[in-house]
């Protein structure tokens, strides 16, 4: 059996045992060097690192004027608010429910709150979702219109050219998406929005095509269920090669 085979029987054995979700208990095997979840016992979810923890709260306090003006009161207000309701043991979903339910935060709002709470008390690393697993988003703005970009997707011979200098295995990944057994439909909901979804390894992608004013379109690409921080940034150093790939060949065009 290969290592990859058996990482995934691991991660669905320990999934079974503590009702987990696939992305978290694959976060938590991963971070105990691929241990059978038969013998490892279920453990806390691991503190942030130091850095991660003085990045996360660096990027909890961004926003706070919004926040203060649809709310009339700061992140410190509200994180006492969440204090006094136990919001680092009661969980995420229930904290934003108890804001909006409570104390009349609008819904955006409560998340918002939320999230920057997590972040502030080391309960949520950077990129890290209230489920554990992590996520990575990369944007590049290109000079042609949402349909050139999406042709530039579907043709093998223009796929081919742009991603020519990218990582190979999302090379792979996004010719198996466009060009399988099974291809996945790019999705025009109309001249200024498409998107397409797809799986690489046991990570999920998505590809946004967004139409802009003067005929520019951004292009953004998403991962959710990644393993942690260091998956994190390698997943973002491709998607940015990738993408920059893709501007390049579209200036040519």
């Amino acid at each position: 059996m290969t290592q990859q085979k058996k990482l995934k029987r691991t991660i669905r054995a320990r999934a079974r045992k503590t009702g987990e979700s696939y992305a978290a208990a694959r976060r938590h095997v991963v971070m105990q060097g691929g241990r059978t979840a038969a013998s490892a016992s279920v453990p806390a979810a691991p503190p942030a690192p130091a850095t991660s923890r003085g990045a996360a709260k660096a990027e909890a306090r961004k926003g706070e004027a919004g926040v203060i003006k649809k709310t009339g009161h700061g992140y410190d207000h509200w994180f006492a608010v969440l204090d006094a309701f136990g919001a680092s043991t009661k969980g995420h979903t229930a904290s934003a429910a108890h804001l909006a339910r409570e104390h009349g935060v609008p819904s955006w709002h409560c998340q918002m709150v939320t999230v920057a709470y997590e972040r502030e008390r080391g309960l949520r690393a950077m990129n890290q979702s209230c489920a554990g697993d992590f996520q990575v988003n990369v944007s590049k703005v290109v000079p042609v219109s949402v349909s050139e970009v999406v042709d530039a997707l579907r043709s093998a011979r223009r796929r081919a050219q742009w991603l020519r200098g990218a990582d190979a295995s999302l090379a792979r990944a996004l010719e198996a998406a466009l060009a399988g057994p099974r291809p996945r439909e790019i999705k025009v909901r109309d001249a200024g929005l498409a998107r397409v979804r797809y799986p690489w390894e046991a990570e999920a992608v998505e590809i946004a095509i967004i139409g802009k004013p003067n005929g520019r379109t951004s292009v953004v690409a998403s991962m959710t269920k990644l393993a942690g921080p260091k998956e994190v940034e390698e997943r973002r150093a491709q998607w940015r090669d990738a993408l920059r790939g893709l501007k390049e060949y579209l200036d040519r065009s």
